[in-house]
């Protein structure tokens, strides 16, 4: 019989509890077993401590996580570390100094530079860390990743990726870096592109990706507007077109500023046909021959399925974790080049910026007038909306070492 994962989760708050209840779920199934926990505020979770049953599944909690590794070092087997952005690479490495494995939730750093840093560190684990993409492992996705690989749609000649996600106000108050470009000298860029939908455009990068199944397309020229309507330090509306090193052109229109439902959708033109992926809802086929072809989806728990993967792989069942660090080199320039290419974040127009609130909720949002046909006429022709300001220029590898220069004079922008 398999014995259970061991586990630690730094935090309690926030997405970690999303963490909290899978694995109380997954030891339900001696899947895994959750060794400890720690937060700086432990004792406000108290309520949330008593749902998940700590003191009857034995689990030790701390308030400092460098006192739950020093103490429990010996009995983990993995730690999660859910914790804001600009936590994860000091506390990656303080885990892999063990020479624990770590599932790092997404993005794992936004700063190109502290990314290579963290390949370095994660080489001194027993296993390599993951970090947590939801989607990449879909069935659905990977067999058909397999069949655009062998060529069965033809040669690919673009990709999409529209996604309109509403964001209420209080969305930006959630937590101190909500929306931040810095924080205390460190790079943050929370945006809808860096983080909220981050899933999706690491979705595009592995559509794209030539180099085997577990692949995804490397930028080599990024031409980005960013935009804000909330008030915000960074940016709450992305339009971004890269062409990767393989030739193809991509295009990101997301955004927060919107109303109605969540919408996203990744879209891979290919020669003989067109698939449009639209995670649980439809998986299409348009061939140019007039055929189309619907694929039958699962439901499926990202967060779920990703513990399980990863413990298959800590097993030794498994070859490799579906995303590592060396696998979000892609996403984390891409989303770098963006803000270096735009240089700055524009205002969209106040005429162009409607209040509302949603009385359901009881809560306040902003919906930027024209921004879905301005997604369409994006993504469809690479019209720019250009809302006050040109184009942004052409960025690429070389200019990555501007990174922190030009967030640098972005917050001091907005500031002044």
């Amino acid at each position: 019989m398999k014995s259970p994962i061991r586990i630690g989760i730094i935090g309690m708050g926030g997405f970690a509890g999303w963490h909290h209840n899978t694995v109380a779920r997954l030891e339900e199934k001696g899947e895994a077993r959750l060794v400890c926990t720690c937060d700086p505020q432990a004792a406000a979770f108290a309520p949330q401590q008593e749902t998940w049953r700590f003191a009857a599944r034995g689990v030790r909690v701390f308030t400092d996580y460098k006192e739950m590794l020093t103490a429990c070092r010996r009995d983990l087997d993995v730690v999660v570390v859910p914790t804001p952005i600009q936590l994860h690479a000091e506390m990656h490495r303080a885990v892999v100094e063990l020479g624990i494995p770590v599932y790092l939730e997404k993005p794992p750093t936004l700063d190109y530079a502290e990314l290579e840093s963290m390949i370095a560190s994660d080489r001194l684990a027993r296993k390599a860390s993951f970090v947590g993409f939801n989607f990449i492992i879909e069935k659905t996705r990977l067999a058909l990743k397999q069949r655009v690989l062998a060529g069965e749609f033809g040669a690919v000649r673009g990709a999409t990726l529209g996604a309109l996600w509403p964001r209420p106000a209080d969305y930006f108050r959630r937590n101190n870096w909500a929306g931040r470009l810095m924080m205390d000298g460190r790079i943050v860029l929370d945006s809808c592109f860096g983080n909220a939908l981050a899933h999706f455009v690491h979705n595009m990068l592995f559509w794209c990706g030539r180099d085997g199944l577990f692949s995804w397309a490397q930028p080599a020229a990024v031409r980005a507007e960013l935009y804000r309507a909330h008030a915000i330090e960074g940016a709450d509306t992305f339009f971004v077109e890269a062409d990767t090193l393989e030739g193809v052109t991509m295009r990101f229109a997301i955004s927060h500023a919107c109303a109605g439902p969540s919408s996203q959708t990744e879209t891979l033109v290919c020669e003989k046909a067109t698939l449009t992926y639209v995670i649980g809802q439809k998986v299409e086929i348009r061939w140019t021959d007039g055929r189309v072809e619907r694929v039958p989806f699962d439901n499926f728990d990202g967060v779920y399925e990703n513990h399980l993967a990863y413990y298959r792989y800590l097993r030794g069942e498994a070859d490799r974790p579906a995303t590592t660090l060396v696998d979000s080199r892609p996403f984390v320039a891409l989303n770098d080049l963006a803000h270096i290419s735009s240089a700055h974040i524009a205002p969209i127009p106040p005429a162009f910026v409607k209040p509302f609130r949603d009385t359901t909720e009881q809560k306040d949002y902003l919906d930027v007038a024209g921004i879905q046909q301005a997604q369409e006429a994006f993504l469809l022709r690479g019209t720019w909306p250009g809302w006050e300001r040109s184009t942004g220029e052409v960025a690429t590898a070389a200019d990555l070492n501007r990174l922190h220069d030009v967030i640098k004079a972005m917050a001091a922008a907005r500031r002044g």
